[in-house]
C-alpha cells in the first residue's frame, strides 16, 4: 500500500519503488536464506520484514555483512541495537511499562503469566515481573505453551489458572495458540470481568481469528489501534480496506510496516541515492505524521518514538482506546 501510495505520487524523483518479495513461511532458516539471496542476487539493500526475534536474528548477520538495512516492524523485547536495523515496533518501555502503570492502578494482587515458548514471552514476563514484584504485586505462576499447541496444553493451563485464581492474566500467547486460547478460556466459562486476560500480543489481526464474542472485554497494550481518530488513520484505513477488501483490518505491526516505507522513501528522497550510509543519515532522526501520531526515528539506538496506547476489545472485534500517552514516548530498548 505504501509503495503504491509512493509510486502513484511520482515514485522517487520520477522512478518507481519496485518491491522484490519472497515467503520465508515463518521458518528462521529460510529468512537467512532468501535474505542472503535478496542481497546477492538480487541487489537489495534494503529489507522490509521478519516478524517473530528469531527471524531477526536470523537475517542480522546478513545485513550487517552486506550493509544493508533490516526495517523491522515488530514490536519485540529490547536490549539489542543494529547499526543496520531500524526498529518500527514497540521497545518494552513503550508498551510494558503503560501497562504495568494501568494495571498497578486498576486490578488486584496477583497475576499469571502465560506465554509461547520462545524469546519474546520469556523477556518480556521477566520485564512485566520487575515491574510488578517491585510494587508488591504477586506472579503466581510463569508458564509456556508450544507455538502450536494442542488443546490439552491449554487446557492445562487453564485449569492450572483456574486453581490460582489470579486477579489478571498476562497473555504473551503469539501466533495459532492465541485463537485457541482465548477460544478455550471462553468455552472454560472464564470471563473477562473477574479475570481478564491483558496482552502486548493480541492484535486486530488476531481479534478477527478468535470472534468478538471470545475477545471481548480483554485488553492490549499497544502504540496503534485501527479505532485511533485521526485524519491520518482514517486515510490509512479507508485505503488500506481499498486494497486489502473492507472485511480486513490494520494492526500496530501494519502500521509500522507502512509507516516505515514511507520514512525510507523519504530519506531516499533526500539521499538522491540508494546508498546504505547516505540513507540511513537521512532516515535517523527524520518524523513522519503516521496513523498512530508523528512518529521519529531516534539517531542513537535506531528505534522509534511512539504513542503507547491500552485498548480494550469491544463486541465489534475492535479496540476502545481506554488510556493513552499525551506524548510521543522515546524509545530506551536497554529500560
Amino acid at each position: 500500500l505504501a509503495i503504491r501510495e509512493i509510486n502513484l505520487a511520482g515514485g522517487i524523483h520520477g522512478f518507481p519503488i519496485q518491491a522484490v518479495a519472497y515467503d520465508p513461511a515463518s521458518v528462521p532458516e529460510n529468512y537467512y536464506a532468501l535474505a542472503k539471496k535478496l542481497v546477492e542476487e538480487d541487489r537489495v539493500n534494503m529489507i522490509f520484514g521478519c516478524y517473530m526475534s528469531s527471524a531477526r536474528k536470523a537475517v542480522l548477520p546478513i545485513v550487517e555483512n552486506f550493509n544493508g538495512l533490516l526495517w523491522y516492524s515488530t514490536l519485540y523485547e529490547g536490549y539489542e541495537f543494529s547499526n543496520n536495523v531500524v526498529y518500527s515496533g514497540a521497545a518494552p518501555n513503550q508498551n510494558i511499562s503503560l501497562l504495568s502503570e494501568y494495571l498497578l492502578n486498576k486490578f488486584g494482587e496477583n497475576y499469571y503469566f502465560i506465554g509461547s515458548n520462545y524469546i519474546y514471552p520469556y523477556e518480556s514476563n521477566r520485564i512485566m515481573r520487575q515491574l510488578l514484584e517491585a510494587s508488591g504485586r504477586q506472579v503466581v505462576a510463569e508458564r509456556y505453551i508450544p507455538l502450536s499447541p494442542t488443546q490439552d496444553d491449554i487446557d492445562y493451563a487453564l485449569s492450572d489458572i483456574l486453581e490460582k485464581r489470579p486477579n489478571v492474566i498476562f497473555s504473551t500467547v503469539v501466533g495459532s495458540g492465541t485463537k485457541q486460547f482465548y477460544r478455550q478460556y471462553w468455552s472454560a466459562g472464564m470471563r473477562p470481568e473477574s479475570m481478564p486476560i491483558v496482552s502486548l500480543t493480541t492484535s486486530e489481526a488476531e481479534v478477527a481469528e478468535i470472534g468478538a464474542e471470545a475477545a471481548c472485554g480483554h485488553f492490549t497494550a499497544s502504540p496503534y489501534f485501527q479505532s485511533v481518530e485521526s485524519a491520518e488513520n482514517r486515510h490509512f484505513v479507508n485505503k488500506y480496506h481499498e486494497m486489502f477488501g473492507s472485511s480486513s483490518c490494520t494492526n500496530a505491526c501494519c502500521e509500522a510496516a507502512y509507516f516505515q516505507v514511507h520514512m525510507y522513501a523519504n530519506a531516499l528522497r533526500v539521499a538522491n541515492h540508494d546508498d546504505t550510509e547516505l540513507i540511513r543519515g537521512a532516515a535517523l532522526g527524520s518524523s513522519f505524521n503516521a496513523p498512530q501520531g508523528m512518529v521519529t526515528l531516534d539517531q542513537e539506538n535506531h528505534h522509534t518514538y511512539l504513542w503507547p496506547k491500552i485498548g480494550r476489545i469491544n463486541q465489534k472485534g475492535q479496540f476502545d482506546i481506554i488510556h493513552s500517552a499525551n506524548r510521543a514516548v522515546k524509545p530506551d530498548p536497554y529500560m
